[in-house]
């Protein structure tokens, strides 16, 4: 830009010199010389050699004529010499003073208008080309340096306008793709914490049986086999958490895929009622499906049957084991199932963060779990065109998965 500036300045000061050089040309010129005096004097003294009396009255540019005498050739004004019919006259003339005022006039009208024209064309190739890349020249540093929040400014320009609003995505982009990846990492190690505090309630279960074994506190062969099995369950507990810890490490934690199409209630109300129909009758819970108008559903049925599934051991672990109801409902062009359990120690100011990642309300301190149930299934219903939402009413939560209809 400071060339383009150097150059601009020297091309003013071109323009300048050429006004001034032209100017002082024309002024400082001699005689003008041209044309339509010449033909007057012509005329005059073609009619005077026909014997007519000159008449300069309708002439422009002579002024006088003189027949020869003394002092004949001095005079202060331009004369031409003429022999006519045997005798010299002299002819004086004068070049118009308007004439050469108005080639003047031309002559700078047509350099101001070159002018005008070079300079607007430099102007414009300033403001509308060479401005946008002035503008853009430090956003590729920035972004190497991670400086990913200043936006470009977009411009309505025919020619960077377009490129300008997709450096300005460029940015955002990268920008939400390093967000993203703070915040997956935020989670992982959230997880990672979170998992690991876990395994301190078994293992510390184990040290303590261990310690009791080693000192001979258990003399009854059964009480050791049950011990011994506790352990074995405790250690179960930790090879399950540990599997959740390499799962985490992976860097698809997370990546929640749906595969969208299209599915029967009916298949993914058969699937829960077959699995939780029997899994609930074995610890005595109730557990009920309500009717519902079998129709076609837009979404990923094995996402969808996670979800409900998410929801119902959600129902199983928070609940008091009495009851749980799965309900269908239609509203506007959607099927809202809801999941219903008895017990609900939950308060209300907590409902609002259940959804979110690695929360845990108070009723889940004597409760395993990362406390990525929820949010799981909403980021699933979210990627579905779905929602989900939860209600405590009456000692009874309900969580109601929406799907939405084709």
């Amino acid at each position: 830009m400071k060339a383009f500036n150097r150059i601009f300045a020297a091309l003013i000061a071109v323009i300048t010199a050429i006004f001034a050089a032209a100017n002082v040309i024309l002024l400082n010129s001699g005689k003008v010389s041209g044309r339509p005096y010449k033909v007057e004097i012509s005329r005059v003294a073609y009619d005077m050699e026909q014997g007519e009396n000159p008449d300069i009255s309708a002439c422009k540019y002579v002024t006088a004529v003189v027949e020869c005498e003394d002092d004949f050739y001095n005079s202060e004004s331009d004369y031409v010499i003429k022999n006519i019919n045997g005798k010299l006259y002299r002819f004086e003339y004068t070049a118009s003073a308007d004439s050469k005022k108005n080639t003047l006039i031309v002559v700078n009208i047509i350099l101001g208008i070159m002018s005008v024209l070079i300079l607007a064309v430099m102007v414009y190739i300033r403001l509308k080309i060479l401005n946008p890349f002035d503008r853009l020249k430090e956003v590729p540093y920035e972004l190497s340096k991670g400086n990913l929040t200043a936006p470009v400014k977009e411009m309505k320009n025919r020619f960077f306008g377009r490129f300008i609003w997709g450096v300005d995505m460029l940015r955002e982009n990268i920008e939400q793709q390093k967000e993203r990846e703070l915040e997956l990492q935020k989670d992982k190690k959230m997880l990672l914490l979170s998992l690991s505090h876990d395994i301190k309630t078994p293992l510390s279960a184990i040290k303590l049986y261990s310690k009791a074994l080693s000192k001979g506190l258990y003399q009854n062969p059964e009480k050791q086999l049950e011990i011994a099995e506790s352990i074995n369950a405790k250690a179960d507990e930790i090879e399950g958490y540990v599997s959740e810890i390499i799962n985490a490490s992976r860097e698809d934690f997370l990546s929640l895929d749906v595969n969208m199409g299209e599915f029967y209630l009916s298949e993914l109300v058969n699937k829960i009622s077959m699995y939780y129909g029997e899994k609930l009758s074995l610890i005595k819970t109730d557990f009920s499906v309500g009717s519902y108008s079998d129709c076609m559903i837009n979404g990923d049925l094995d996402r969808g049957i996670e979800v409900i599934q998410n929801i119902i051991e959600n129902a199983i672990k928070y609940g008091d084991g009495k009851s749980i109801s799965v309900d269908f409902s239609e509203e506007e062009n959607c099927i809202l199932v809801t999941v219903k359990n008895s017990g609900c120690t939950l308060p209300d100011t907590d409902l609002t963060h259940i959804f979110e990642s690695f929360w845990r309300g108070e009723n889940a301190e004597n409760q395993k779990g990362s406390g990525l149930g929820l949010y799981i299934c909403r980021q699933l219903m979210h990627k579905m065109k779905g929602d989900i939402f939860a209600d405590i009413k009456d000692g009874y939560m309900a969580v109601t998965a929406v799907f939405v209809k084709s």
